[in-house]
């Protein structure tokens, strides 16, 4: 697809999806769309390094959660506009996440896998014992009564807010797909031995790759706190959070920007959908369940099964 025609395909998506918003009077569509969202930004982030470039990443809910607690220290501070809040909550993640680069992206593997999720520990025992963020028992945010330059809702504010992240998010995935940057990163994903021996600046690249996936989580979290109001580490270092964006990309697939878009909205909805119908205590359970099924029928995720499909028609 070209430049030009993907940009105009997803300011129509974006505007499409703003115009239907005024018709729907029912919140929870609001609530439920954020979540969906949510987890198409922390996807595709997550595919930036761990699709992309190869490294498996299990310190998602950390960079999350570290978005969504500078958003508590400048609340408290001076209740700065949500932009303030996304950009900063992007600039402290993608920090920590050049930090983390420097001291795990030497290792590689399992060894890097279970850094990273050390990582996420880490950063939990350090907001559980800190008091001014509420520590252990959490804090309380007071959502404002009405959203700046927006007649609706402070919850349809919010879904507007992350609509335009994730549509960020995927223009940046893209972008990194078809650039310099992205062929380098697959060569350090197909082999990184190979690629330093051809003079690829492989720890350049991958911490490019480490801080961009790390904003783009932190970013994804700074408007969590008015979203649910009430903040504490069980919440912020979610569990299904990091499991999520980890299976998502999976089961749409990890080669190009698409797949963690389609893993993210089809498994996000399933979800929500059960919420309502059936239990919310189902919801990783059904995750596990596509999962395995998907690593079985379709490995390569909902892309690859697609282009296994046309390649057998076409031969």
């Amino acid at each position: 697809m070209r430049t030009w025609i993907f940009w105009l395909v997803a300011a129509a998506v974006v505007a499409g999806i703003f115009g239907l918003t005024r018709f729907v009077t029912n919140d929870y569509f609001f609530f439920a769309g954020y979540v969906v969202l949510q987890y198409v930004v922390m996807a595709t982030a997550w595919n930036i390094l761990g699709g992309y470039t190869g490294y498996v990443n299990f310190g998602t809910a950390g960079f999350y959660a570290l978005g969504a607690y500078s958003s508590v220290v400048l609340h408290k501070l001076f209740e700065p506009p949500m932009v303030v809040l996304i950009l900063a909550g992007g600039l402290v993640s993608g920090v920590v996440g050049l930090g983390m680069g420097y001291l795990t992206l030497r290792l590689r593997g399992v060894f890097f896998a279970i850094a990273t999720l050390a990582l996420a520990i880490v950063l939990e025992t350090l907001i559980t014992n800190w008091d001014y963020v509420g520590g252990s028992r959490g804090v309380y945010i007071i959502r404002p009564a009405a959203a700046p330059f927006f007649q609706g809702g402070y919850i349809q504010y919010l879904f507007l807010v992350m609509l335009i992240l994730a549509g960020m998010a995927v223009c940046v995935a893209r972008s990194i797909e078809h650039s310099k940057l992205g062929y380098g990163l697959a060569t350090i994903r197909d082999d990184e031995l190979a690629a330093e021996t051809a003079g690829v600046p492989t720890l350049k690249l991958k911490l490019i790759a480490t801080v961009l996936s790390g904003a783009l989580m932190g970013m994804a979290g700074a408007p969590l706190p008015y979203y649910i109001t009430y903040l504490d580490p069980s919440s912020a270092f979610n569990l299904a959070l990091a499991v999520n964006s980890i299976a998502m990309p999976m089961v749409g697939g990890t080669a190009n920007w698409i797949g963690p878009v389609l893993g993210a909205v089809f498994l996000a909805t399933v979800q929500q959908v059960a919420t309502v119908t059936i239990s919310s205590a189902l919801n990783l359970l059904f995750v596990g369940v596509i999962l395995v099924s998907f690593v079985v029928i379709a490995p390569n995720g909902i892309i690859g099964w697609f282009g296994r499909g046309k390649r057998r028609r076409q031969g």
